[in-house]
């Protein structure tokens, strides 16, 4: 086993379970790391970024098991918060899906790469900062309090996150908010959101991508680096809950504004620094 190839895939398994649901792009991120760290061929690299996700996302399950069980069995029993949150979810989840499946591959060749993460970064950091400087008012202060239309239309904002750098939490987080839906209930849809979406990505790719892996020591890696964004996604969504109780995202905008422009910046002049 190659100790050193482990060390990378637990780096980043750190860096989608850190970045996965903060709104500053966590394919993005990934890119940039297997860049820096020479991680993989680029064709094992580009699947291993889909499929630790489903780790991150695992997380999710994990802490709202409750709330989310309550959603998929009232779709059948009809108790209404939890029909109505899984009728929410279902319709939201299909424009990207349908997206995805049709030009999702086209997306990977073509955007994969730091120019177009840099562009996401400091295109969504610039929106995250004028919508906390314009706050729209609140009218949905619990997730059940989405609306099928606002569901529908978070939906379609979600489609945006194909594009790496763009986020897809800071996409349905941001989006949600503009359409009236508070910071924390944002913020967990956008979580919930992430269920279908990013396992039906992640079981896709491997399905059509399974022939670059050799042998066992391979999906050990991906395993592997699935559990550590599993653990350190478990952590972060407990934190990020309790933050955006507090305070707002400005913090993300800027990040997200000052790294697009350094990542520019070097992807144009050639600079390196590694």
């Amino acid at each position: 086993m190659d100790l050193l190839l482990l060390l990378k895939a637990a780096i980043m398994g750190v860096v989608e379970g850190i970045t996965e649901f903060l709104p500053i792009s966590s394919t993005g991120h990934l890119i940039l790391a297997s860049e820096l760290m020479n991680f993989w061929t680029k064709e094992k690299s580009d699947v291993f970024v889909i499929a630790i996700q489903m780790g991150a996302i695992a997380a999710v399950i994990y802490e709202y098991w409750a709330k989310l069980w309550g959603a998929a069995t009232g779709l059948v029993s009809g108790e209404p918060k939890g029909r109505h949150l899984g009728i929410s979810l279902i319709l939201a989840s299909i424009p990207i899906m349908l997206i995805g499946v049709t030009f999702g591959q086209t997306v990977k060749e073509l955007l994969f790469n730091d120019i177009s993460v840099a562009i996401g970064l400091i295109v969504g950091g610039l929106i995250i900062w004028w919508v906390e400087k314009h706050p729209p008012k609140v009218n949905a202060q619990e997730v059940e309090n989405i609306s099928i239309k606002e569901a529908v239309y978070i939906g379609l904002i979600q489609v945006l996150a194909l594009i790496p750098g763009t986020s897809r939490s800071g996409a349905t987080i941001i989006g949600a908010m503009m359409l009236g839906v508070s910071r924390k209930a944002a913020t967990e849809f956008s979580f919930f959101l992430g269920i279908p979406v990013i396992i039906g990505a992640g079981v896709l790719d491997l399905y059509q991508s399974y022939h670059v892996f050799e042998g066992t020591q391979d999906w050990l890696v991906i395993g592997f680096g699935t559990l550590v964004s599993f653990v350190s996604a478990l952590i972060l969504i407990r934190v990020l809950v309790a933050y955006v109780a507090k305070r707002d995202f400005m913090v993300f905008a800027w990040y997200r504004i000052v790294s697009g422009l350094i990542i520019l910046l070097f992807a144009l002049t050639g600079w390196r620094l590694w």
